[in-house]
């Protein structure tokens, strides 16, 4: 199933619940979704292209918490929040910090990485192997921390 279907019937409980935070979140990601289909012409939309939009998502609402909890604003990050939760249900699980290591020191094995130089051979790299595993920034602090 689609992620876009799998929204679609998260809508209709959201709706049904009526769980306005749940319809929120749900209802953003499926224009998302459109806009991407619309861009590409009606074509369909990768797993990979999904994954992305939900990261994306994910890391728009982490900024605006951030910038809400500076501001002394509870009450919107609060809901940033919520959003959040409810956006990575979608998402594959992702990797502790134990196994996002082991990953990462295979992948600097297959690379023949041996310094902070080979950095971007490495990110490319991993960054392909664990998208949706992990988000980015993990990823490249791990990197940094294991070339140095």
């Amino acid at each position: 199933m689609s992620l876009e279907n799998t929204i679609n019937d998260a809508l209709k409980t959201a709706m049904r619940e009526k769980d306005k935070t749940a319809l929120d979140a749900l209802r953003a990601v499926k224009s998302q979704i459109i806009l991407l289909k619309t861009e590409a012409r009606g074509a369909e939309v990768s797993p990979e292209q999904e994954i992305a939009i939900l990261q994306r998502m994910i890391k728009q609402r982490k900024d605006s918490y951030e910038q809400f909890t500076a501001q002394g604003r509870d009450d919107l990050a609060t809901v940033e929040t919520d959003q959040m939760k409810v956006i990575e249900k979608f998402l594959p699980a992702q990797l502790s910090p134990a196994e996002l290591e082991t990953e990462i020191k295979k992948i600097i094995e297959e690379t023949g990485a041996t310094s902070v130089k080979d950095l971007g051979k490495v990110m490319g790299t991993a960054s392909k192997a664990l998208a949706g595993k992990s988000d980015g920034k993990s990823i490249s602090e791990m990197v940094k921390k294991l070339l140095s």
